[in-house]
This record gives structure tokens, sequence and C-alpha cells, in this order.
């Protein structure tokens, strides 16, 4: 299957829109884990196997793995949500924006190496930054648009002069990706939670593309305005798909030996409070 049948098969088996961050940092590990970096996978396995069946997708984090030297421990999660989750897809959070033969190599990371079923791109070097991603058949790429960091404002909310209708730059992007970039249907966006009035101009601009929304949760980003703004269905079915993430909310909900228990429990909380603001 393409990222985009997964994800809608996720969306219908799982009743989500909730994609789990996996940000892993061993210092807000539980105890016995704590402080330990080889840890990493059996801690991230644990979550993944208790909120497969309430996420629309996972979204490993690369740096949080490389910074510990854990690659090998990111493959062997990402092998583990293959085998235990084959129907929630993965969205490897790389943010990669390169040209070129570099570009191919970081395509072939993502996929190949990790088994990534879509990854998260920097647009700012322009179409061929983009393009080696989608020569990958069936994998998804999701370009930076109106991110969530107040820092966002620099560039993305800049008008530009040079284009026709002098349109903001994350304009520019939405409306690139929804037209001219997306050759293959593969692409999609990545719009902050903290702004959604900005998600509701994105989606107008890009009705039909699946919007990552990270922000939900510690960063606190309105999960039912979120939905209000992104979401879009025609005839009971998806046409505008929003995956909102949350990290450390889930990730860290207790820092005992329930965290197991209670990273499903806030997973659930949150998936459920999502769903309900979609079928509203």
């Amino acid at each position: 299957m393409t990222f985009l049948e997964q994800l809608q098969g996720a969306e219908r088996q799982n009743g989500s829109l909730l994609c789990v961050g996996l940000d892993p940092e061993p210092n807000k590990f539980p105890a016995g884990m704590k402080g330990d970096a080889s840890k990493i996978y059996d801690f991230c396995a644990q979550i993944v196997d208790a909120t497969s069946d309430l996420a629309i997708s996972f979204k490993p984090q690369i740096a949080y793995f490389a910074a510990h030297r854990a690659e090998d421990q990111l493959e062997k999660l990402m092998a583990h949500m293959r085998r235990n989750a084959p129907h929630v897809p993965v969205i490897l959070d790389a943010k990669r924006g390169d040209i070129g033969a570099t570009a191919e190599q970081y395509a072939i990371e993502a996929f190949e190496r990790y088994g990534a079923d879509a990854v998260t791109l920097s647009p700012f070097m322009g179409f061929d930054s983009v393009q080696p991603y989608l020569k990958h058949h069936g994998k998804g790429a999701f370009l930076l648009c109106r991110t969530s960091n107040p820092g966002g404002d620099d560039l993305q909310n800049q008008r530009l002069a040079s284009v026709e209708g002098q349109p903001l730059l994350y304009e520019h992007i939405a409306k690139l990706a929804q037209g001219p970039w997306n050759l293959n249907g593969q692409l999609g966006l990545v719009v902050g939670a903290t702004y959604p009035a900005e998600i509701e101009r994105v989606r107008s601009l890009a009705p039909t593309l699946p919007l990552l929304i990270p922000g939900v949760g510690a960063q606190g980003g309105d999960a039912v305005a979120t939905i209000k703004a992104g979401y879009r269905q025609s005839h009971g079915a998806t046409t505008g798909a929003v995956i909102v993430s949350s990290s450390r909310a889930i990730l860290y909900a207790s820092s005992g030996d329930d965290f197991v228990k209670a990273a499903r429990n806030e997973a659930m909380r949150t998936r459920d409070v999502l769903r309900a603001a979609a079928q509203s």
C-alpha cells in the first residue's frame, strides 16, 4: 500500500487522528531505565505496543536517537513497528533539506535503511531538494510549511514580493505542495497546532493534502481547535486528513512503574478528544 492508503486504513481501523511521537530522552525515563541510553529501544517499543491500536501513525524523531549513538536501536524499533503494528504507518521526523546526490542518500536512509513510510523535509532549497524522495514509489513526504515555533515568523510569515499576489511564504509552500510539486500525490504539509487560524488557511490552499500537526500536548496546542481548522470530510470519507502529533505528554505521562499504562491512558484520552472533535 502507499503511505496515503496506510494512513486511511489506520484512521479507519483505530478510529484515530493521533500520531504518537517517539522522542526518547533517557533522563526522563522511569526508574530502572532512567539515564540509560541503551534502554531507548526497550522504552519506545513498550510505548508502541501500548498505543498501536490508538494511533494513526508513529513519528520517531531521528535526533533523539542519533544524539545517543542509538541509530541501531532506531533500526530495531522500526523493524519492531513493522512486525507488531504493520497497520500503523511510520513517519521519520528528520527535516532533511539538501539537493542532488546528497538528497538521494538521505532518501535512501529514510526509506531503505530505516524503512519509513514517510519523512519530514525542509523545502527551502526548492523542488530539487524534494524530488529525490518522490522517486520512492508510495512513500510520503511532509514539507515544513507553518511550524509551531515562534521563530517561524522570521521566514514563513514574510511576503513574497516577486510572486503574483504577494503571498506569505508558508502560503506559497502550501500552493506548491498542492499543485506542481505533488507529482505523484505523495506530499503533505507540517503545520503547527499553535496557529489554528493558519492551519485553516493552509487547508483552504491545500484542501486534499494530509497535514502533520505537532504542538498538541506539552507545547500547548488546542486539540479541538486544530481539528476544526484542518480536518475535512465529504460523504463520510476523509478528504483532508490531519495527523495530530503528541510526544512528551504521552511518553512521560508517568515516571513510575506504571509508565506504560499511563502512556496508554493519555494516548486514549487524546485520541478520543480528537475523534469527538472530528465527529462534531
